[in-house]
């Protein structure tokens, strides 16, 4: 039988997969204009009608620096898609780390934040590792810091961004399979991995909770029972029953924003696992087609979706980077 864990992980991996093509969209009638209704993985389009990444701007201060290799030429254009290279099916760049940690957890029998973070700035810094055009803000300021010399454990930042867990579902698949997940100790080994890179007691706090809810899912618990426990920090169940009267998108766009932001990204991303407890497949799809940063949104709504009810063959199969093992 797969462990709640190893299905959270398919679950995130899954969420993210099929949020890759229209992430960060923000005008939903573009969306919808350009995918239509998504009814699973599809390959990403450019040009993307609302890219912003003509303004962004990254230049490494030497090759310690250097994570965008061959991408930082479409740095500074309009309409180039964040992961346009990307094929249908794949994961974008947080989740490829997510995945690179569960290998190294899986090899060395346990985690070590040396080891991941040697790991880390190995797969980043070697050409042609990753393929996704656009990194997260912690990225380019880690590498900063690295490329200015400082020790690794000194390099993540204040970031306030829910990309910053998207490595937990992973992170706990791996510590269940190799018979270390005790729940006192993962929280800790969680809290110690989101410091590395997300100094900030938001985002340390949202991974607790993410945690916590995956150990009640494996003890028993219905993910509305877990919810209720859990994510009062965040919002009541009498607010998800009065927001589940609405359209998702009038949820996730007017009372939450759907941007990347933490508190109510999360906020959004428990919205929608409770909403959508008993429905996996139409939960990831809901959230892809919300658009804003769904991909990251998708680390919360699949895991805890893929945990309550299981990933259907139809996402696994399609999914390239799922661990043959799992």
């Amino acid at each position: 039988m797969t462990s709640i864990y190893t299905q959270a992980m398919r679950g995130a991996l899954a969420a993210d997969a099929v949020a890759m093509p229209v992430h960060w969209y923000y005008d939903t009638d573009a969306l919808d204009r350009d995918y239509g209704r998504l009814e699973g993985y599809v390959v990403p389009k450019n040009p993307h009608s609302g890219s912003i990444l003509w303004r962004s701007k990254y230049t490494p201060r030497n090759e310690r620096g250097n994570i965008l290799h061959d991408q930082a030429q479409f740095w500074g254009r309009r309409g180039i898609h964040y992961h346009q290279f990307l094929e249908a099916g794949d994961n974008t760049v947080n989740y490829q780390l997510g995945l690179e940690l569960y290998r190294l957890v899986s090899e060395h029998g346990g985690y070590d934040p040396d080891a991941w973070l040697e790991r880390y700035i190995a797969c980043m810094l070697k050409p042609g590792w990753h393929k996704d055009t656009y990194l997260e803000e912690y990225h380019r300021a880690f590498f900063d810091n690295y490329a200015q010399g400082k020790a690794p454990r000194k390099c993540g930042i204040d970031d306030l961004h829910i990309g910053g867990i998207s490595q937990i579902p992973c992170l706990l698949a791996a510590l269940d399979e190799v018979g270390l997940y005790a729940p006192d100790e993962s929280l800790k080994i969680v809290e110690t991995h989101i410091d590395l890179t997300h100094r900030n007691h938001h985002v340390r706090q949202a991974a607790a909770t993410l945690t916590r809810l995956l150990q009640q899912l494996s003890h028993g618990a219905g993910l509305h029972e877990a919810l209720e426990s859990e994510a009062a920090a965040y919002a009541t169940i009498a607010q998800f029953e009065t927001w589940s009267k609405f359209p998702d998108r009038v949820v996730i766009g007017r009372q939450l924003t759907p941007a990347c932001y933490l508190l109510e990204s999360f906020t959004a991303s428990l919205y929608l696992s409770w909403k959508y407890a008993d429905e996996f497949s139409a939960g990831i799809l809901a959230n892809a087609h919300c658009g804003g940063d769904n991909c990251h949104r998708g680390a919360v709504v699949g895991a805890l979706l893929g945990a309550a009810n299981g990933v259907p063959e139809r996402w696994r199969k399609g999914l390239k980077a799922l661990p043959s093992q799992s």
